[in-house]
């Protein structure tokens, strides 16, 4: 689970319009994309223009994008480009790599070592739009508390930072996904996760989710949202007057 990292005034606007993605102080990206970028993910391919990398100018490309703290107060614009060879992490064996970019497995939980020195675990993913192995600090993940007011077991927890399925009793199943937009799939379209803070709940809805890996789309079960979730909605209506007007008027459906 993302919470927002960065406040729509901590983007870099004179870079995001030198690049064709705002124009006088306006973005011109999708939603999702900014939910992403705000949440310290990466966006979905996006058409760049006029870039410089190493004394090249380019006049447009196709890239992803994410931020990152710059070290002074303000954020600074990453820019992943499309690869024409993907290049290997030293403590993925071929074999791992090539599973990875064959999409015969989602993701392998590794052990390596970071500057320090210190041991860490880590989830590596493949993204076959970049060509770019993804890499994830399986500890800086964060796992929500609750899944459409379900509470989730330790197990679960730990289940989901390191990228396995998790499955509730209202039949939906997700998992983590450090290489996808939204950072969520699901066999659902649709759901709200939620962790507490302070002895507070903040609620994260997700919509419009990628199916599971491996498994084939059912639209008309992907569709079929539970009354956890929509008891949820009303939970967020009642913090949020302004919640959407299509939400308000969703009526609980039975579980299957």
């Amino acid at each position: 689970m993302n919470l927002i990292q960065y406040n729509k005034q901590d983007l870099p606007m004179k870079e995001l319009e030198t690049i064709g993605l705002a124009e006088k102080g306006q973005l011109l990206i999708n939603v999702k994309d900014l939910k992403a970028l705000l949440s310290g993910r990466r966006t979905g391919l996006l058409n760049l223009k006029n870039l410089e990398a190493e004394n090249i100018k380019i006049k447009a490309l196709d890239a992803k994008i994410s931020l990152q703290p710059a070290g002074n107060g303000k954020t600074e614009l990453l820019v992943h480009p499309i690869y024409r060879k993907p290049a290997t992490p030293d403590f993925l064996e071929d074999f791992e790599a090539k599973e990875l970019e064959k999409g015969e497995v989602a993701s392998l939980l590794k052990v390596t070592k970071d500057r320090k020195g210190d041991t860490k675990e880590v989830l590596v993913e493949y993204d076959p739009e970049t060509r770019e192995f993804i890499i994830s600090d399986t500890e800086k993940i964060m796992a929500p508390d609750m899944i459409n007011g379900e509470k989730l077991t330790p197990a679960q927890k730990e289940n989901y930072r390191k990228g396995k399925e998790v499955a509730l009793t209202d039949d939906t199943k997700l998992n983590y996904s450090g290489k996808d937009v939204i950072g969520i799939r699901s066999n659902k379209l649709a759901l709200i996760a939620s962790i507490i803070i302070d002895g507070g709940i903040s609620y994260m809805l997700y919509t419009g989710l990628n199916a599971m890996f491996g498994e084939k789309p059912d639209v008309k079960s992907a569709k079929s949202l539970s009354k956890g979730y929509y008891n949820t909605v009303l939970e967020m209506e009642s913090q949020r007057p302004d919640f959407s007007d299509n939400l308000r008027k969703a009526k609980p459906v039975t579980s299957r």
